[in-house]
């Protein structure tokens, strides 16, 4: 892999709730660059014809193709092709590199997961987008500054998303138990669960613990919560803290105790969501992707959603997540390629996503919508768990950086290092990573 530029970060929480103040202060979010940014606009885009939308697995059955299928008939001499990659995210990263990193013209429009966003742009693997062309003032401000780097708009928001807790309803009905909101209870209600006949062994609470980016977004929750961070806004190394060190405790302590099953130190999300619609868990925490799912396999006399629990008091704070469309520096039909990001990110599109796949759209008003509403009660608590999300460290090199995250924790996980000697683990490692 080629050699990265020194680590650059996008501003975190607190930038963010200053974009969020500034944005409502304003008449339209996207109706302006930043001072100093280069104007952009569809007439740097040139070439015309077919491209490609790559992206990871479809799970939504073809519904992503079947859109598709309304572009190519609107536009059939510029037809999209669907390149599905891995469903996992750090393959499907090195698929993105290793095309532009070779100067293909096979990738024309990807979908960014968001914190690869300042790594592809800082390294100019993707365009700078025309801002005014594509933003309304209802796309939600802070999903819109995960697409920026240095203030200027690299990757257009098509989907957001923010973890929630699904958990089996029928299961705590028939232990007569009320859905938890704190940690405290949740591990009271799987004692409670595995009571009744035909759940002893049942699992409690599980998410997505293997080595993978699913550790970074599961682990950054429980450290986030109790008060820890990663960096702080000054971008430095701030993860050696009694904070950082307590959320990693409670989340080994989940481990030694049989509350969250060791199975799930090998987990990612459709492993978990397996488990959850086979019965053998009782909550998870997983992405709104699964709800769609869920009502097929389930019904909501089964299942139903709710916020994370509280953590010794302290609101849970939910790991933003989210994909952003970005258009290849190597396409040859980058008109076509913006015009195709403008139509997948446009209000029809987003509650197309939002019906058919359960995607969280990037706009506010569709989670007021009456019949989206109607259709998925559980949007409310979705854009709560929003509200409160905390992204990853956005770097250019964010590929090392959490690796080291995950080779720095999930021994602690396993019980193979004290949860203080990873977190100085880590400390060193993202320190390094700095110099």
């Amino acid at each position: 892999m080629a050699t990265l530029p020194r680590r650059q970060f996008i501003g975190g929480s607190a930038a963010i709730a200053a974009l969020a103040a500034v944005a409502a202060c304003s008449n339209k979010s996207g109706s302006s660059s930043s001072a100093g940014a280069t104007a952009v606009s569809s007439a740097s885009f040139e070439g015309t014809g077919p491209i490609t939308w790559v992206q990871g697995k479809d799970n939504s059955g073809g519904m992503v193709q079947k859109r598709i299928d309304e572009w190519n008939k609107l536009y059939p001499d510029e037809k999209v092709t669907l390149i599905e990659l891995s469903a996992e995210a750090d393959q499907q990263r090195e698929s993105f590199v290793n095309n532009a990193q070779t100067k293909s013209d096979a990738y024309d429009v990807i979908s960014v997961d968001h914190v690869w966003s300042s790594e592809f742009a800082a390294n100019q693997w993707i365009m700078q987008l025309p801002e005014d062309e594509l933003v309304t003032d209802d796309v939600i401000p802070a999903v819109l500054n995960t697409g920026k780097y240095m203030d200027r708009l690299y990757a257009m928001p098509f989907a957001t998303d923010s973890s929630i807790m699904y958990y089996r309803k029928d299961f705590l009905e028939e232990a007569g138990v009320d859905v938890p909101t704190t940690w405290d209870e949740v591990k009271s209600a799987i004692d409670a669960v595995r009571k009744v006949s035909g759940h002893e062994g049942i699992g409690g609470f599980g998410a997505q613990f293997a080595k993978y980016e699913g550790l970074t977004c599961c682990v950054g929750e429980f450290i986030n919560t109790a008060g820890g961070s990663f960096y702080d806004d000054e971008n430095n190394v701030t993860i050696n803290s009694p904070e950082a060190i307590a959320g990693l405790q409670l989340l080994v302590d989940g481990f030694k105790d049989g509350y969250i099953p060791q199975e799930s130190l090998e987990w990612k999300e459709e492993d978990g969501r397996n488990a959850f619609e086979a019965g053998n868990l009782l909550f998870y925490r997983q992405w709104p992707y699964e709800y769609a799912n869920d009502l097929e396999k389930l019904g909501t006399d089964k299942f139903d959603v709710a916020p994370l629990p509280t953590l010794d008091g302290k609101k849970f704070v939910p790991t933003l997540g989210g994909h952003n469309c970005g258009i290849s520096t190597y396409s040859k039909n980058k008109a076509t390629a913006l015009k195709f990001v403008k139509w997948w990110t446009n209000s029809e599109s987003e509650k197309y996503a939002l019906d058919t796949q359960t995607l969280a759209p990037i706009l506010g008003s569709l989670y007021e919508d009456k019949d989206m509403l109607e259709k998925f009660p559980y949007l409310p608590t979705l854009k709560e768990s929003l509200d409160s999300a905390k992204g990853r460290p956005r770097a250019v090199n964010y590929g090392d950086v959490t690796a080291a995250i995950q080779d720095a924790l999930y021994p602690a996980l396993q019980q193979k290092t004290e949860p203080k000697a990873a977190i100085e683990a880590l400390e060193s490692s993202l320190k390094a990573l700095a110099s």
